[in-house]
């Protein structure tokens, strides 16, 4: 995604600031947030991928000004009024004025929470062999979308080497563009630190970037 939301290597955020002992929750609303997502989640109509791209359509300005847990609300309110598991009216009013939605017949029941706060196995089986192996050369693709994609844009047209092959993952850019999980190898690439940030970088740092292979070409 091309947005606000992609923020690696971008300046002029202010330093950061972390917290001795840092509270969980810094308001309890923020925890009920983190209930009700994964709450959702758990009815099986969407996954993780749809939920990062619903944060990528939040307009800049709202982005920087919401906390993350705002953010998370205006994604699972945007989300859910587009899967139809509520409309405006019920939204305005606070509760269903049209019986239980037969959308979310799936029950969360106390039996069932561990379930909701583990994430599933993506990685899946497929007849194809991986295109590329461990010390491979390739290059990552210049892409420019409005969908969802996980190369990030500082790391589009550079230069790297596969250190590891991690196996058949769910695409997360077919989940979203398409609702099919078109799953596709995963590798793990390094990266000159001076190959993504310039010469000025410390000549013994590296990055890590696990990459899908429709993001590769062979040198």
């Amino acid at each position: 995604m091309n947005s606000i939301h992609d923020l690696g290597g971008m300046q002029g955020f202010g330093p950061i600031a972390p917290e001795d002992d840092e509270l969980t929750f810094h308001l309890s609303w923020e925890g009920r947030v983190l209930g009700l997502q994964r709450s959702i989640l758990f009815l099986g109509l969407w996954n993780i991928d749809v939920f990062r791209h619903a944060q990528e359509k939040i307009q800049a300005i709202d982005y920087l000004s919401w906390s993350y847990y705002e953010r998370w609300v205006h994604t699972l309110t945007a989300t859910a009024l587009e899967r139809g598991l509520f409309d405006q009216d019920e939204l305005r009013v606070g509760k269903s004025l049209s019986g239980e939605s037969p959308i979310a017949t799936k029950k969360l029941t106390m039996k069932s929470i561990n379930k909701a706060y583990v994430r599933g196995n993506f990685e899946r089986i497929g007849d194809s062999q991986p295109e590329f192996s461990v010390g491979d050369m390739v290059v990552t693709k210049q892409t420019h979308t409005s969908l969802h994609t996980r190369l990030p844009r500082y790391a589009r047209d550079k230069l790297g080497t596969v250190i590891a092959i991690r196996g058949r993952h769910v695409f997360p850019d077919s989940v979203v563009a398409h609702g099919s999980e078109d799953s596709q190898w995963l590798y793990t690439v390094e990266f000159e630190g001076c190959e993504l940030w310039g010469d000025a970088v410390d000549p013994t740092i590296s990055n890590l970037i696990d990459a899908f292979e429709p993001y590769l070409s062979r040198v």
